[in-house]
């Protein structure tokens, strides 16, 4: 491990916002990240790890802790206990859009179309990234963590992670802390072996983005170049000529709703099933059956809305800003707040304040921020 002299954290945030920490250290090797989270828990002060820088939105005060930078990079391809797989195990320091290109050099499927989003490998499980139909939470298999109550390196199944939309036990959501305090040194995802040979594409949500039909087939090459193109035109794939690029992504999360709430919002609203609808399974004693067999109770699944539809029909368009604000919607796509060059982190705030007051007040639901938030408030 290494420390080195703190720079501010607005050089090394996707959001270009953030103050200098008291401390910095870089790691390189998985062996120098455990001794330097061990140190620094010893410590007892404030702390964050960061990896590509993507999904923060750091304060513009100097941040009185330790920021601890992951640099471990490698991919380690293992066999699969299942015919047609291959594992590949990451470390947590690795550009994830880098390893989505091996993969499909690699002839691999299952994360193609996460092509293009920013950040580390080590963060994707963190909120379960997902994009065009695909989450990580479908090849993931197992990471290997470091707990900070213990200080215990453990290798966890992806089933005790909690995986959910944009969320899991690691995650620091806004106004609250994690279930689990930890940090990923690697991960393991298993991936199908299809070649570079032209194939249906599963998944429709994925088709659509794609312009495909069930029937068309594209290789993974075809589907990786066809997202970041897509990606590219959103502003979502980052540019240092764009300043539509300098944002932390989709600032705001698609919502989660009960079906009565959906019902309440205009019936042109995009909105998704979060889960099928399955049929609950009744058992019935033998002892006790009499031949009759009750009802079962059907129950409807929640619903995810767009959160950028929502945006726009609250009437905030594409490149919107405060008066005088350096801070605006990215004028490709409206779920990200970008820095228009120099921005601070209050001129971000405000206008993401301003924009959940506006979505509120319109449609009674209160848009939560994705990225994950030091030194700063909404």
């Amino acid at each position: 491990m290494t420390e080195v002299t703190p720079v501010p954290l607005s050089e090394l945030t996707t959001l270009r916002t953030g103050g200098a920490p008291a401390r910095m250290f870089e790691a390189s090797t998985p062996d120098e990240l455990v001794a330097v989270l061990r140190d620094v828990w010893a410590d007892g002060k404030p702390w964050f790890v960061l990896g590509g820088g993507s999904n923060l939105f750091v304060g513009d005060e100097p941040y009185d802790g330790t920021v601890v930078r992951i640099l471990t990079r490698g991919i380690e391809r293992l066999p699969s206990p299942r015919p047609g797989f291959t594992r590949l195990r990451v470390q947590a320091g690795h550009d994830w859009d880098a390893l989505v290109g091996h993969a499909v050099a690699e002839g691999l499927a299952g994360i193609e179309a996460m092509s293009g989003i920013p950040g580390s490998v080590g963060a994707a499980p963190v909120q379960n990234i997902g994009a065009y139909g695909q989450e990580i939470v479908q090849t993931l298999v197992e990471v290997d963590l470091i707990d900070e109550a213990t200080g215990d390196v453990s290798t966890v199944p992806a089933s005790d992670l909690g995986l959910g939309f944009r969320t899991s036990v690691l995650k620091h959501h806004y106004g609250s802390v994690p279930e689990r305090r930890a940090v990923i040194l690697s991960v393991t995802l298993e991936l199908v072996e299809v070649g570079h040979d032209e194939r249906p594409i599963p998944g429709e949500q994925l088709r659509t983005a794609l312009g495909l039909g069930p029937a068309d087939a594209v290789s993974v090459a075809w589907v990786r170049d066809h997202v970041l193109t897509t990606r590219a035109r959103k502003g979502m794939v980052l540019d240092a000529d764009d300043p539509d690029t300098y944002s932390a992504g989709s600032f705001f999360q698609n919502a989660i709703v009960s079906p009565s709430f959906a019902r309440t919002l205009p019936p042109e609203c995009p909105r998704w099933p979060v889960a099928p609808d399955i049929d609950a399974v009744v058992v019935i004693p033998l002892a006790t059956y009499d031949g009759y067999v009750p009802p079962t109770e059907t129950v409807e699944s929640d619903v995810k809305v767009s959160a950028a539809w929502l945006i726009e029909h609250s009437g905030l368009r594409k490149g919107f800003k405060l008066p005088r604000s350096r801070a605006a919607l990215s004028s490709k796509h409206a779920l990200a707040l970008t820095n228009r060059g120099g921005a601070r982190a209050a001129e971000l705030a405000e206008l993401a304040r301003y924009i959940q007051g506006r979505v509120q007040a319109e449609f009674g639901l209160l848009l939560q921020p994705e990225p994950v938030l030091v030194g700063v408030e909404l």
